[in-house]
Order: structure tokens, then C-alpha cells, then sequence
């Protein structure tokens, strides 16, 4: 019997890395791989690289450093790095890092087992292209391996966009929607593996096509599958939040009243700058009329600040409009270069003002989502039950908000939908008892 190769996959960034990670383990167990937690006994690593964050490329150098040592115990060892960075500095990785030998861009991981063949031959692989050939044509079907109650699944990517602090039209690419027939019946194997809820990714989610009614027609497409409870989508932009995705947040029950939706910036100055081609104003008499097709409906959104040209006044407009929306969650940061974008040519705010409009912006969000999940306790929500808890007989799992919350209750409801009544609020989760 053959010994089966190990992999260690490490993941950065968003959910859309978690999925194509997956996606990877899967398409390299067809080559005798199986998955491991430690890069220790790996026969391959894989970095899944993210380019959005400050000094993304730099810190992949620092990582790729710490496995010179498993390299020279193991010359066999295979090292790749996958990803945006990839796709961004493939050439790059290959001359400063000599360890490496694969570099695949996020268009091109199904072609990862026969780069995979090739290194084992001594070679060493790149592939950043952006290929005609459809990966989730060529990705065998999913494993019909026991699943966790949630998944990811990628129905969309790339972006049309060209927000101008923004990498993502450059590494991933022009907007593809997958067709919908693929996404349903990826999306039906997930739910006969044991998935109960399915969050749909893209890089511009609300601006998927591959069904003749957008994202919306998918959503009720889903809705029909047996078995699944819940569907979840991100990331949005505010410009392809059309009717039909209004209304099915309003009717369609097994969509969760959960939105992201990110504005960037409360000044339309700075909202230009970026090439948002949205305003201030439209965004909040957008959220206006989703919070009317769904009240309860709990909003996050992200934050850019200091980005360049930012005044004073700039930033309390951010603060303002942060203030009318009131976001149960947000997600913000500093501004930080890319090169190759437009802004990184422009001229920088202060490090020391940007830091200190962060902690102002990020306190008031705080703030904001302290009193949202305060409003929780007493009410009845229904968790998704995913894992044990840290305690003995304690379940943790998701409500319909997105909101942690963790009960007393047996492993048997894991994967089930609870009733359950909040009792008391932390920080980052919400505590609950199940109702009998």
C-alpha cells in the first residue's frame, strides 16, 4: 500500500483563500495527498497568499524563511506559493527565494497536480496566467468526505472596478461569474456532505451574472436545494445592489439578515479619489431601503482612512455617516500603499494622523456594535450549532446575525438549527440558552 504524501496549506486573507485552499487539498489528493496540520512532516507546503494587506509580498519572503531548516532535513520537500502575491511577484519569488519550487497564481491552481509532477522531476514550476480554460470545469467534483455545518463556495471573481487603493482587478482579474448550474450542483454536493449553510464569495458577489436574474435568481435557486438552511453572500459593492437583491433580503427566508457592504469613506472628495462611483449620500438611501425590506437587518461595512487627500472634514464625514448607518460590525484600517495602483503615486497622509483617526473611527464602530449585541440579550435567535466549545458540553455556532454565541448543549445538535434565548453579551460572542 502506498504511503500517502502530506500537505501543509497555509492560508491568508479572505474567505475566497479559504475556499480556493480547499479546492487545492482536493485537487492534490487525486495525487496521493492528504492534509496535515503541521509544515514539520509536510511533503509540500503551500503559502495561499493574500496581496491586500500593508507589506503582503515581505511577509511571504519571512514566512518562505522559516522553512530553509525543513528544506535541508528534507531535500524532497516541495515548497509553492499560491495566490495573489503569486500572481503579482511570481517571477520575483522564484529569483529571491530559491527554496520554491512552484509559484500559481489564483486563476491557475487546477493546473496544480501536473505542476506538481513536474517539480517532482527536478523542475520548478510557474504558472500566473490568466487561462481560457475554466478551473471549475477542470476541479474534479467535491469529496464526498463528512463536511462541517457551513462552507464557503465561490460563485464569482475578479473586479471591474478599479477602486484606486486596490490590487484585485491586477491578481485576479476582469469580472467571470460561474455558470449557474455549476454553482448549484457544487452547492448540492456540499449539502449531501452535510452543509447546512453556504456562503457565496466574490470579489464583487452582487455583480454575479451567471444566472439570467444576477445573484438574486441564484439565491432562490439555492433555496429550492433540500437540506440547506441558510445562504450568505460577500463582498458587495454598493453600485450592484439591484431590486431583486433588496427584495429577496426581504423575502426569501433561508437568505440571512446579515449584509456587507462597504462604503470605503463617508466624503464624496475622498469617495471620487478612490474612483468608488458612488456618493455618501446614495449609500445611505440605499441602506435605507434594504433596512426597509428587512428591518432586523444587521449591516457591516470597511473602512479606509488616511487615504491620500484626506482632510479633516474628510474624516468627519467618515465619522458622521458612521454615526447615521450605525454598523452592528465593521472592518477598517489605515490606508497603505500598492504599488502599481493609482493612489500609491499620490501624496501620503502622516502615519501619526492616520493612526490617530483609526483609533477614533475604530473605538466609535466599537462602540456601535457593543450596543447592537446589547440588544441581543433577551431575545430569541436560531444558532447553527458548528463546533464544541471550550467547556465540556458547551456547542458554539452562528445566529442568523453572524453573531458567535456559545449554549450548554449535547454534540447531537451540532449542524442543527436551535432556538435559542441570549442571556449575556461580551465582546466577541454572545451567550445563550437553548430553548427546550
Amino acid at each position: 500500500m502506498t504511503t500517502p504524501k502530506k500537505l501543509f496549506i497555509k492560508t491568508y486573507g479572505c474567505q475566497m483563500n479559504v475556499y480556493d485552499s480547499e479546492r487545492m487539498v482536493e485537487a492534490l489528493g487525486g495525487e496521493g495527498y492528504v492534509e496535515t496540520k503541521s509544515a514539520d512532516d509536510a511533503d509540500m507546503i503551500l503559502l495561499n497568499t493574500c496581496h491586500i494587506r500593508e507589506k503582503a509580498a515581505e511577509k511571504v519572503y519571512s514566512e518562505l524563511g522559516r522553512f530553509k531548516d525543513l528544506k535541508a532535513e528534507n531535500p524532497n520537500l516541495k515548497i509553492g506559493v499560491a495566490g495573489c502575491v503569486a500572481q503579482a511577484e511570481g517571477e520575483e519569488i522564484m529569483r529571491r527565494q530559491p527554496l520554491v519550487d512552484l509559484v500559481v497564481g489564483p486563476q491557475s491552481y487546477h493546473r496544480l497536480p501536473a505542476m506538481e509532477k513536474a517539480v517532482q522531476q527536478g523542475a520548478k514550476a510557474l504558472d500566473t496566467d490568466f487561462p481560457e480554460d475554466d478551473k471549475f470545469d477542470t476541479l474534479t467534483k467535491r469529496a464526498k468526505t463528512k463536511r462541517g455545518p457551513t462552507a464557503f463556495l465561490t460563485v464569482q471573481e475578479g473586479c471591474d472596478k478599479f477602486c484606486a487603493f486596490c490590487v484585485v482587478p491586477y491578481t485576479r482579474g476582469a469580472e467571470v461569474s460561474r455558470p449557474a448550474a455549476q454553482v448549484l450542483k457544487e452547492a448540492q454536493e456540499l449539502v449531501d456532505a452535510g452543509v447546512r449553510e453556504i456562503t457565496l464569495l466574490g470579489q464583487n458577489v452582487n455583480a454575479y451574472h451567471g444566472h439570467e436574474k444576477g445573484l438574486a435568481g441564484l439565491i432562490w435557486a439555492l433555496d429550492k436545494i433540500d437540506g440547506l438552511a441558510r445562504i450568505r453572500f460577500t463582498t458587495s459593492h454598493p453600485n450592484d445592489m439591484d431590486d431583486a437583491l433588496i427584495e429577496a433580503h426581504g423575502t426569501c427566508t433561508k437568505l440571512m439578515p446579515y449584509l456587507h457592504l462597504p462604503v470605503q469613506s463617508g466624503s464624496d472628495a475622498i469617495l471620487k479619489a478612490m474612483n468608488r462611483k458612488h456618493t455618501a449620500e446614495s449609500y445611505i438611501r440605499l441602506i435605507e431601503r434594504i433596512r426597509e425590506a428587512r428591518p432586523d437587518l444587521l449591516l457591516s461595512g470597511d473602512f479606509i482612512v488616511g487615504f491620500p487627500g484626506e482632510t479633516d472634514q474628510d474624516f468627519e464625514d467618515t465619522m458622521n455617516l458612521i454615526r447615521e448607518v450605525n454598523y452592528g460590525q465593521a472592518y477598517s484600517f489605515k490606508y497603505s500603499t500598492r504599488p502599481g495602483t493609482p493612489a500609491a503615486e499620490r501624496a501620503q497622509v502622516a502615519e501619526a494622523l492616520k493612526t490617530e483617526r483609526l483609533a477614533n473611527l475604530q473605538a466609535l464602530l466599537s462602540t456601535q456594535q457593543r450596543a447592537v449585541q446589547e440588544t441581543m440579550v433577551g431575545r430569541e435567535v436560531r444558532v447553527l450549532f458548528e463546533k464544541t466549545g471550550r467547556q465540556e458540553g458547551q456547542l458554539i455556532g452562528k445566529s442568523e446575525y453572524l453573531h458567535a454565541v456559545y449554549a450548554d448543549a449535547p454534540a447531537s445538535l451540532i449542524g442543527q438549527v436551535v432556538p435559542v434565548r441570549i442571556i449575556a453579551n461580551s465582546p466577541n460572542s454572545l451567550a445563550g440558552q437553548c430553548i427546550q
